[in-house]
């Protein structure tokens, strides 16, 4: 896929007759998948139940968040431990292992309708290339909450100790683009 995203992107912009094609957007799709599925990402995209995950993250086997955390409705932690008590709203480098992580952000899971736990690559298609289920975001909108969030930013660089999706946000954010202009499309297309 990344010699296809290398190849396209020194083309040039995409334009309506050299539109990528659906085959090209699934490949897309693929590395799309691969990140939205992988635990840096799955762990905090968890649902109505508001459980912060660790899964995957080399801390032994897969498990709830230390100290049973559940978000509550406001997805801001419960009312007595919101993030925020562990999950520092400052930049940091994020330098020592398995310390409390630091963003320039309050500490927050995604809403409820952007869980990606345990979920497939379909379901998180049809998810992502609808507003009605993605937040409200129209592709263009997606693309620039990857480039701004420090959330985001935050997944693809952890810090020290810490697993990362497969590619890297600039690969993402293309990733995102040309499945964007082939259509958005899902494997069970017709």
């Amino acid at each position: 896929m990344r010699g296809l995203v290398l190849a396209v992107l020194i083309a040039g912009p995409v334009t309506a007759q050299d539109a990528p094609t659906k085959a090209q957007g699934l490949a897309a799709w693929d590395d799309i998948y691969a990140v939205t599925s992988h635990p840096r990402c799955t762990n905090c995209h968890v649902g109505a139940g508001g459980i912060p995950m660790w899964n995957g993250l080399t801390y032994g086997a897969d498990a709830v968040h230390g100290m049973r955390v559940q978000a509550g409705e406001n997805r801001v932690g419960a009312e007595t431990m919101p993030c925020r008590t562990c999950h520092i709203g400052v930049a940091s480098a994020n330098a020592i292992p398995h310390a409390p992580p630091m963003i320039d952000d309050a500490w927050r899971l995604p809403p409820p309708e952007l869980a990606w736990l345990d979920k497939s690559s379909e379901d998180i298609c049809e998810q992502l290339r609808d507003p009605e289920t993605n937040d409200g975001f129209t592709m263009d909108e997606l693309a620039t909450h990857l480039e701004t969030s420090a959330f985001v930013a935050w997944g693809f660089d952890p810090g020290a100790g810490r697993s990362v999706p497969p590619i890297g946000l600039d690969e993402m954010v293309v990733a995102l683009n040309l499945w964007a202009a082939a259509g958005t499309p899902c494997a069970s297309d017709p």
